[in-house]
């Protein structure tokens, strides 16, 4: 059967246990839901479109996925920055813009058409993403915070974000959009700003990390599973559906897969309770910590579109193992 993944925002060396975990072998283990906001590095273009029947920037070769970093010599950091600089243009029929693309720049023309008072780019552009996902856990080492278990990828182009900062924020959920094979739910959820959990630093495939910076002495301590140890069969998983109260349900472990660098469990939702409420897993979900044996053993990351009861997780010590790169 040809399955089809859905990321919710969706080279193996063994080594010894005690090495993979230099730095903490127990961490805090969430399961409430955040609100999640991040700046991207630049002006983000997502998309082009047509002004008076013609592309812009055909000449230019900016494409979606780039970002615009410069405009005429100046930084650009947000929207407004590009917007200021095209208005304080003294041409008004091209601007000089840096481009980086895949972390490679180049310099080039953008022509503008003034239209309707305002000055037309033919560039759909964005400068920051928010969503809600799944706090998964926290080392208390160093008071890092892991959550999502995959990347914070741009939904027009699936590139992962480039970011220069961000937030997870108090989240509860209002109401639930039940999945069904072939459509995938969500979690209804609103956030507080102005209740901020912690600082994001980094946007990787295995998840997006950073400081907390509030209280969890309340939090459960877990020890955190080898690879070796996760095992098929009964396991459980801490995720929000109502509100902001953490629930535990019932799931099986269906597969592993150690040398995969992300998609390392499939596990199927068996839970009679979590299936009426959700319909198996939704998007809003991904970082819901998995705990067998008494030890946390990974996240959720994706659903199986076709099956929205199954899905894959990533285990707990390869998001571990990625915290440690520069």
């Amino acid at each position: 059967m040809n399955k089809r993944f859905f990321i919710t925002f969706l080279l193996s060396i063994i080594v010894p246990f005690s090495v993979v975990f230099g730095y903490t072998d127990k961490v805090y283990v969430g399961g409430e839901n955040v609100g999640i906001e991040v700046k991207t590095n630049g002006v983000l273009v997502v998309g082009l479109y047509k002004v008076n029947d013609r592309l812009l920037q055909e000449s230019s070769n900016i494409e979606a996925g780039d970002y615009i970093i410069e405009v005429n010599n100046n930084k650009i950091v947000s929207i407004d920055d590009f917007v200021r600089e095209i208005n304080n243009d003294d041409d008004h029929s091209e601007i000089d813009v840096k481009i980086r693309r895949k972390n490679k720049t180049f310099s080039t023309k953008l022509i503008l058409e003034y239209i309707d008072n305002e000055y037309k780019t033919g560039l759909y552009v964005k400068d920051e993403i928010s969503g809600i996902g799944t706090l998964s856990f926290i080392d208390p080492i160093n008071n890092n915070f892991f959550c999502l278990g995959h990347q914070i990828s741009d939904g027009t182009t699936n590139e992962i974000i480039d970011i220069s900062s961000g937030s997870i924020y108090y989240s509860y959920i209002t109401d639930i959009n039940r999945s069904s094979n072939g459509n995938v739910g969500e979690k209804e959820a609103i956030s507080d700003e102005n209740n901020k959990f912690g600082v994001i630093k980094r946007n990787t495939d295995k998840g997006i990390f950073g400081t907390y910076e509030k209280d969890y002495s309340n939090k459960k301590l877990y020890e955190v599973a080898s690879k070796e140890e996760v095992k098929l069969g009964e396991a459980k998983l801490l995720t929000v559906t109502k509100n902001d109260e953490i629930k535990e349900y019932s799931i099986n472990i269906d597969s592993i897969d150690i040398k995969d660098q992300t998609k390392n469990m499939m596990f199927s939702v068996t839970d009679k309770e979590l299936i009426d409420s959700t319909g198996g897993i939704v998007q809003g979900m991904s970082g819901s910590p998995i705990i067998q044996n008494n030890k946390i053993v990974g996240v959720v990351t994706h659903v199986i579109i076709n099956d929205t009861k199954r899905g894959y997780a990533i285990f707990t010590v390869n998001m571990l193992e990625e915290a440690e790169k520069e």
